[in-house]
């Protein structure tokens, strides 16, 4: 079930955040993750956040800003499941294009996107982490 972000949620979302930004991207020090991690904690609340709940677990969760997609994760043992679909799902249904930023050297996020009808539209460098990162965008 995909439902609103509620503030007691904020535990759960971050516990995944963290854990799943340190195993998808192991070219990135871990200590960027943790040092970003109160940051992150603050501003959250502000992006419009849908979760998915699985046997009243919170299993994943999606962050929008308009139109572009801060960020897609869904924790390490509820993956392949169409979980991350079904919340990029939700993302496209009341809107008829989608931005997003994924590093290159993360194959798995990039080929997920791909399946789900994103294109690669250029390539910048990550000023915070000197990593490439591609910008994806899916249009209706």
């Amino acid at each position: 079930m995909i439902r609103k972000f509620e503030k007691n949620d904020i535990h759960s979302v971050m516990q995944i955040w963290k854990n799943e930004n340190i195993k998808a991207h192991k070219f990135i020090e871990k200590e960027y993750w943790e040092n970003n991690y109160n940051y992150v904690k603050e501003i959250l609340p502000n992006a419009e956040i849908y979760v998915y709940i699985l046997n009243e677990n919170l299993v994943g969760f999606i962050g929008l800003n308009e139109n572009y997609i801060e960020g897609i994760f869904v924790d390490t043992n509820s993956q392949y499941n169409g979980i991350g679909t079904s919340l990029v799902n939700k993302a496209k249904e009341n809107r008829d294009k989608l931005t997003l930023s994924v590093y290159e050297k993360n194959t798995n996020a990039i080929n997920f996107y791909k399946k789900n009808g994103f294109i690669v539209e250029s390539k910048s460098i990550d000023k915070d982490t000197n990593e490439i990162e591609y910008i994806m965008t899916w249009n209706k």
